[in-house]
């Protein structure tokens, strides 16, 4: 991507422009397939000729065509259908051989190697969505509420951290603690997701009793889907807010490459590398590869950001009916853990002072959170006929993880001397995730029927060993470090394993080119194993449960799509609680009821969601001990506003609106029933605007900028200890020249200095700051 006009066009194709050499006296064949660029899937009824002569064929059902009888010589030949963009490619055809060619047909545009396109689509705004449905039909007929964060929009924010690409999407908290290096943090419409609502390209990445933590790298991902409300009926396990599915970048059939350096604040230094094309002539077997390191301190002081992080993945693509991916995935990181600091010099007046945003109150020598993760899989489709459709999703992926933290107790009388202990958390995971499905196209009357049935298994093996001890106090205004910490005692040490299998079904009906109707069901059996080794105890626990969901879109001639859905969750809730009992699962359901409009024409779209959301027996993170304990019974309800848009003069926009009203129904503690519950903020809102100069001296120069508004949450549930409502600033500006992207942001760009989060540990009130101004640099080559 690299003129100014088309920088943020969503795929690249290729053209070459050639002088035909005609050799009548002797033949060939030129044969090949044709597929979408974005979903690879074939794409029927694309015209294929070459230029110049009256030689052509039509793709069939599977995307293949065949033109005999070629004249020997070099050619150009030309793909096109309505809708998407044409593409040319130079073949040369040699005597009684066939010359094979992969066609990739995009609906977006891009300007690639001083190709000029003068179309302008995607951008910002993504077609369809797959997690919804796990069929990857238009958001039009989706009857849920679901955001797709796209490529163009993770690198115009500049994106290092997940919770940084969800700053802009409603419903969600990624930032629940602010300033947090370690590990993602999730909320959905007021519940946390943190164990349970992370994904990566449909499959889970649990994380059984917080054991671990995930933290994905966003240059992996081609896109970020976030659909919310309850999503069991097809993924079993899981939130019933919502979940994120991290769709990772796959190998391409157009060869392309791009380099990164990217220097900013707190010494940072961060290269990336994405590379992908075909291996052999015929693009049977493609390749990519994408890497990132990082060297770089962070805004709290001894607290480093280190990443080493490289996915390499290869397709193999014999024909348009068959797909297989192999996806590997390595990632290392060396941070430290964020700083609780007391409420007294953060939040409210200390007679010493205040605080400052770097203040580090942990041990150098000691703490330490240190990840090595790994994964492998494949993704496999194979089409059968013109109906069905049979994909296959596997993964194994595996977590060490050693998290040492010396952290604040209770504040003494002076105001300035902070009690410390010591917590040690020593986790490994292994994990394995299976998902079949089986799809097929039918009619029945004026109903057109896309039908999924599936199967999926996962085992998750999970053990956590937890020591604590005590630690010598500290000076919070004057820290001096260096002091002997004491061997601390143990304190858990427990094995899991989890074991499920989901069965489901789902029929999504076309009625009258109007209506959609979907309909869902899903059964799941699960098996749990706690062992509890310094008590020498074991539970077991076993599950069933089904899940609903229901919903019904109604598409206009004028773009407006009304829907209505009830949908449900099951969660086997994995581990136990503070008194050693094995949790109970927990279920949610949920009433929504929205519109979606889109314009016709244009590529923008508008989306208005109610909601009505009960989540029982559900799981909350405690920030004093980062363990899981069970509440009981919240109810959620509210309004989501989200509009997306990308037009041809440049611009792209987003804007988001969050209204939550999340309280407590039910409780152990009836002093809480009515209480929000804790880190839920009840309003957030947002937008974006990136314009850039299409024609004239300074086309390619392009700024961006954006507001977030972050509502006041609760740190206890009294509801007493309050963290404010916040309003902050992005800022961005870049200029495209030749292959190379010169870019700068700036996050927070006032530098407002704010407290993120409140919580209470014992007696003590602690406070968490947010992200301060961070400004970061980057220069990319792409070719």
């Amino acid at each position: 991507m690299t003129r100014s006009s088309t920088w943020l066009f969503a795929a690249v194709f290729t053209a070459f422009l050639v002088t035909a050499f005609p050799a009548y006296a002797q033949q060939g064949t030129v044969t090949g397939t044709v597929v979408a660029a974005d979903s690879e899937k074939p794409l029927p009824s694309v015209n294929v000729g070459i230029t110049g002569s009256s030689l052509g064929a039509a793709t069939d059902e599977s995307g293949r065509f065949t033109i005999p009888e070629v004249p020997v010589g070099t050619y150009t030949v030309k793909a096109s259908l309505v809708g998407y963009e044409t593409v040319e490619r130079q073949i040369e055809v040699r005597t009684s051989e066939t010359t094979a060619l992969n066609i990739r047909l995009s609906q977006e545009s891009v300007e690639l190697g001083g190709i000029t396109v003068t179309d302008r689509r995607g951008g910002y705004v993504s077609d369809e969505v797959a997690s919804a449905t796990k069929i990857g039909v238009p958001l039009t007929e989706t009857p849920q509420s679901v955001s797709v964060i796209t490529r163009n929009q993770l690198a115009a924010k500049g994106v290092d951290r997940l919770s940084e690409a969800l700053r802009y999407t409603p419903g969600v908290q990624g930032e629940t603690f602010g300033f947090e290096p370690r590990t993602t943090f999730l909320r959905f419409r007021g519940f946390d997701a943190t164990t349970s609502g992370l994904y990566r390209n449909g499959l889970q990445l649990r994380n059984p009793s917080f054991a671990v933590g995930y933290s994905p790298e966003p240059y992996g991902a081609e896109r970020i889907e976030v659909p919310r409300g309850p999503s069991s009926v097809l993924y079993g396990a899981g939130s019933p807010g919502g979940l994120v599915n991290f769709v990772s970048k796959r190998p391409t059939q157009e060869p392309f490459g791009e380099v990164v350096f990217e220097p900013g604040s707190n010494n940072r230094l961060q290269g990336k590398i994405d590379l992908s094309g075909p291996i052999d002539e015929d693009g049977t077997f493609s390749y990519r590869f994408t890497s990132v390191v990082r060297e770089s301190d962070t805004q709290v002081e001894n607290v480093p950001n280190d990443r080493l992080f490289f996915a390499p993945s290869i397709r193999w693509r014999p024909s348009g009916a068959t797909s297989l991916t192999l996806l590997g995935r390595y990632q290392t990181d060396n941070t430290r853990s964020s700083q609780r600091l007391p409420v007294a010099g953060t939040l409210e007046p200390n007679p010493n002072g205040a605080l400052p945003v770097d203040r580090f109150l942990g041990e150098p020598g000691v703490d330490q959170y240190d990840r090595e993760q790994w994964s492998i899989g494949y993704l496999f489709s194979q089409d059968i006929g013109s109906a069905w459709t049979v994909e296959q999703k596997l993964r194994y992926y595996s977590m060490d993880l050693d998290d040492v933290t010396v952290f604040g107790g209770v504040l003494q009388d002076d105001m300035r001397t902070l009690s410390r202990s010591l917590f040690e958390s020593f986790g490994e995971l292994g994990g394995i995730a299976l998902d079949n499905q089986a799809q097929v196209d039918f009619t029945t009357g004026q109903a057109q029927h896309t039908f999924l049935l599936g199967v999926d298994v996962q085992q998750v093996d999970v053990g956590s060993e937890q020591n604590f001890g005590t630690a010598p106090p500290i000076d919070i205004f004057d820290p001096s470090f260096g002091s002997e910490v004491p061997e601390p005692s143990p304190f858990q040490d427990t094995d899991i394993s989890q074991r499920q299998i989901g069965a489901y079904a789902q029929d999504h009906i076309n009625l009258l080119d109007k209506w959609t109707l979907a309909l869902n069901g899903r059964v799941d059996w699960a098996h749990t194993e706690t062992d509890r080794n310094l008590e020498e105890t074991q539970t077991e626990q076993d599950d069933t449960e089904f899940s609903g969901r229901v919903g019904l879109v109604y598409e206009s001639d004028i773009g407006l799509a009304p829907y209505a859905s009830y949908s449900e969750s099951f969660l086997p809730s994995l581990g136990t609680g503070p008194d050693g009992e094995a949790f109970d699962p927990e279920t949610g359901m949920q009433w929504e009821a929205g519109a979606r409009y889109q314009p016709p024409g244009t590529n923008s779209y508008l989306t208005v969601a109610l909601f009505d959301l009960t989540r029982e027996n559900f799981l909350q993170t405690d920030p004093e001990t980062f363990q899981q304990v069970q509440t009981g019974e919240a109810n959620s309800q509210g309004i989501e506003i989200e509009g997306v848009a990308s037009f041809a003069v440049g611009l792209d926009l987003t804007a988001s609106y969050t209204r939550q009203d999340v309280e407590i129904t039910e409780s152990a503690d009836e002093t809480e029933e009515g209480d929000r519950p804790t880190q839920v903020r009840e309003q957030m809102g947002s937008v974006w605007a990136d314009y850039t100069l299409q024609s004239g001296s300074l086309s390619g120069l392009g700024f961006g900028a954006g507001v977030r508004h972050l509502g006041d949450s609760f740190g206890d549930t009294p509801n007493t200890l309050k963290a404010p409502a916040v309003t902050l600033a992005d800022a961005a500006v870049h200029y495209n020249w030749n292959g190379f992207r010169l870019q700068v942001n700036a996050d927070n760009v006032f530098d407002n200095e704010h407290v993120a989060s409140t919580f209470v540990s014992g007696q003590q009130g602690f406070a968490t700051y947010g992200a301060e101004r961070t400004v970061t640099a980057s220069i990319r080559y792409r070719w």
